[in-house]
């Protein structure tokens, strides 16, 4: 599974928690926010580290501890297929970090390839008036989509809706 991939079934997981989710596209100067959820007013952030970290170490849950001070954050997660060392749990504890380890993920990953199956198939798929107006199907295959920001080309800089099932699906739609 690429990056890519693990971020977008990470999106769904949290989707199906609940949570509202905007990509941030990966790479550049983020403090290694890969994803940032809001429910209600509160916004969460998201690290995600896949399979090169086996075993995540507490640089990286105070590396999230602090971007989430700075920005304005309710609280955040730490991601793995792996592991969190004894002193990464310790610092979370009665912090607002949760830590999710590979075993978690496993299940998490599950339910939202479940998910994100049962909406592409036909008889599964809502019309377009009954999904929320804040996150629309695809209009290709009918999965959740995610907010997104064009990099490059005439469009550089402006947000669309962009399907969750990315790169396997390449629906959008316009926002507003």
């Amino acid at each position: 599974m690429s990056w890519k991939q693990f971020e977008v079934l990470g999106g769904e997981a949290f989707r199906l928690q609940g949570y509202r989710v905007s990509e941030t596209g990966g790479g550049g100067p983020d403090g290694g926010v890969d994803l940032v959820l809001t429910k209600g007013s509160e916004k969460f952030l998201v690290q995600a580290k896949q399979w090169k970290a086996y075993k995540v170490g507490v640089d990286v849950v105070r590396e999230l501890y602090g971007v989430m001070a700075a920005k304005g954050a309710a609280g955040g997660f730490v991601v793995t297929s792996g592991r969190f060392t004894d002193e990464a749990l310790r610092f979370a504890e009665g912090r607002n970090v949760k830590l999710v380890n590979g075993e978690k993920l496993f299940e998490l990953i599950r339910q939202a390839k479940d998910s994100m199956q049962a909406r592409s198939e036909p008889s599964a798929r809502q019309p377009v008036a009954a999904q929320p107006e804040m996150e629309p199907a695809c209009p290709a295959c009918g999965a959740a989509m995610v907010k997104r920001t064009a990099k490059k080309g005439a469009n550089a800089g402006a947000t669309f809706w962009g399907c969750s099932a990315y790169p396997g699906c390449r629906g959008t739609r316009p926002m507003g």
